[in-house]
């Protein structure tokens, strides 16, 4: 059979999906599962890496069977996934030693706050462009030796490896054939120069990680290896394409230009600003990292990373029981004229970006005798935009670039009421492609660029449909909303 098709796996923090293209760029089918999240202790997030790798092998099999495609036509195969995300398994017998520590989990704030003491944390942000948080892989990976009885050893000796998602991904894919990641992942593990583009000797002293356990670091688009036969996959797929889930939505989305900026509503919101080919200094409260490399030749973004926005949706309906559909909150909203005063902070894990605080907890004013589901409800909601702001407005400022408009992506994007309240609050247009998983159409582009389909991706970036949101508030209503939402920040840190 001809190989027309191209998969893209979507491996995200709360499900797996796989979607299948064809050479012209056009969805075929997709299938999505979810996989059970574990929470052992306070601030811990804990996934099953096996049942993370069968619900791979479950959606792709279930989009073939869906699109009626023989695994034969597969073409090229790209993988996307969550960051940060820290397995670590045994090299012979390729079983996990310890369940994945999600990059939701704080087990390390500790940790990370003696680094600090020492004096540590400049040293990681001028070589990694990140911040010292429990978010990055390095630090987990940390935790586990110290934890795991034997690990420290096993490891020393050679017989212990490390991987984020994709690696663990392309490691069972290829019948423990390949020891690999790229470079967007690597640039979330704290132990990356990102200069230098290669694992660093100094950060791997500093969490006293042997360099052993670290996969090869390759370019985004390159060749990661083969798949052997198994399950519904044939033997000699390539997978052309790996790239973090929020590199490969800037790349999905074509901001392929310096100054042009996306953001992804989901889990979090991540938006993300192309700055070039050159790395710059990175601001307080934002992140350095690498984006997806264009012909061998490294692209460098800034990033915020806000922690909790959709899962602050999820809280309400399944902590609160406020709704059973997230869809039903665009309505809720509508409903009432403002939030009467109530203001929510979803500090469910501590802040992101741009305060880097794992400490603080949410918190919700505001509250009086009329407030009503729809107040809260519409305060998260608006929580979400007001968190994106906060990323923006620094992200302009510092970096030069003024964003003319802002794509986006992610689950939320379905809620029109978030974009024209992001819109209105930002003051520019808000773009919400007709692709709304743009990771997975992120790596299958650049799968396919590589396997030699597609030599012309602006246009197939031209075909790409967005609808938009104009803002309609004036520049003293944002003013005065945004005030109360920094007030309530200062309040909530402390600040004066």
């Amino acid at each position: 059979m001809k190989k027309s098709v191209v998969l893209a796996i979507d491996q995200a923090t709360t499900g797996t999906r796989a979607v299948l293209y064809n050479q012209r760029g056009k969805f075929l089918n997709s299938s999505y599962r979810e996989f059970r999240q574990y929470y052992p202790s306070t601030g811990w997030v804990e996934h099953d890496p096996q049942e993370i790798w069968h619900s791979v092998l479950k959606v792709i099999s279930d989009a073939l069977t869906r699109g009626r495609i023989h695994p034969s036509q597969i073409a090229s195969m790209g993988i996307t996934n969550q960051r940060e995300t820290t397995v670590l398994w045994d090299r012979k017998t390729g079983r996990p030693v310890h369940p994945a520590i999600v990059w939701q989990d704080r087990r390390t704030a500790s940790f990370c706050e003696q680094l600090k003491k020492r004096g540590m944390e400049n040293t990681v942000r001028n070589k990694t462009g990140l911040v010292m948080d429990p978010y990055f892989s390095g630090t987990k990976i940390h935790w586990l030796l110290e934890h795991v009885p034997g690990l420290k050893r096993k490891a020393r000796k050679g017989q212990i490896l490390f991987g984020t998602i994709d690696t663990w991904l392309i490691w069972k894919l290829t019948g423990g054939r390949v020891h690999v990641t790229d470079l967007t992942n690597a640039s979330r593990t704290l132990l990356l120069c990102i200069r230098k583009r290669r694992w660093d000797d100094e950060l791997l002293r500093m969490f006293k990680i042997p360099p052993s356990i670290l996969p090869q670091v390759q370019e985004s688009g390159s060749y990661f290896g083969e798949t052997v036969s198994q399950g519904c996959l044939r033997q000699g797929i390539p997978i052309y394409a790996v790239m973090g889930d929020q590199q490969a939505a800037l790349y999905g989305q074509g901001c392929d230009r310096a100054g042009e900026a996306k953001n992804t509503y989901g889990t979090g919101c991540f938006a993300v600003l192309n700055i070039g080919r050159r790395p710059q200094k990175v601001p307080f409260g934002l992140l350095g990292t690498l984006a997806c490399d264009e012909n061998g030749k490294p692209v460098y973004a800034l990033e915020g990373s806000i922690f909790i926005t959709g899962a602050a949706v999820q809280w309400l309906r399944d902590g609160l029981g406020f709704f059973r559909h997230a869809g039903e909150t665009e309505t809720l909203a509508k409903n009432v004229e403002d939030t009467s005063g109530v203001v929510v902070i979803p500090a469910l894990v501590g802040l992101g970006s741009p305060y880097w605080n794992p400490h603080v907890r949410s918190m919700i004013t505001g509250l009086t005798r009329g407030t009503r589901r729809e107040h809260i409800v519409r305060a998260v909601l608006e929580s979400i935009a007001q968190q994106t702001a906060d990323v923006l407005e620094i992200m302009q400022r510092d970096s030069g670039y003024a964003i003319k408009e802002l794509k986006v992506d992610g689950g939320a994007t379905a809620n029109r009421f978030l974009m024209q309240f992001q819109a209105d609050l930002l003051g520019v247009p808000i773009l919400v492609s007709d692709i709304a998983e743009s990771t997975a159409w992120g790596v299958a582009k650049l799968s396919a660029r590589m396997a030699g389909f597609w030599s012309d991706l602006k246009a197939i970036d031209r075909r790409r449909k967005y609808l938009r949101f104009l803002p309609r508030s004036s520049v003293s209503q944002r003013q005065v909303l945004r005030e109360q939402w920094k007030r309530e920040i200062r309040r909530l840190l402390m600040i004066p």
